[in-house]
């Protein structure tokens, strides 16, 4: 009997605790985390748009108006101006 009340007083604790953890956002429902990064580093937007290594090169040597930036040498791609960029008609107006 007693180890029942145990699990019983485990399962509350760990309820509520879930319960407060799900309220921390209540008020900001969207929350401040992102799944995608801002920034994506241009060895690793294949990931993110889905398409493989070589087909990732070719686009941005056939669209070189990409938004993209440049710090310190490396080349970022801004997560969200890509894919409405991608998500245009720019891309196949030319």
């Amino acid at each position: 009997m007693d180890i029942s009340f145990f699990w019983v007083g485990a399962g509350l604790a760990a309820l509520g605790y879930f319960i407060g953890d799900g309220l921390k956002n209540f008020k900001n429902p969207k929350g401040s985390y992102s799944a995608y990064p801002t920034l994506i580093k241009e060895r690793d937007l294949h990931i993110y748009i889905g398409l493989s290594k070589d087909e990732v090169n070719d686009l941005l040597a056939k669209y070189p108006s990409a938004p993209r930036m440049e710090l310190k040498g490396t080349t970022y791609y801004p997560y969200q101006q890509l894919l409405e960029w991608l998500s245009s008609n720019n891309i196949f107006n030319k």
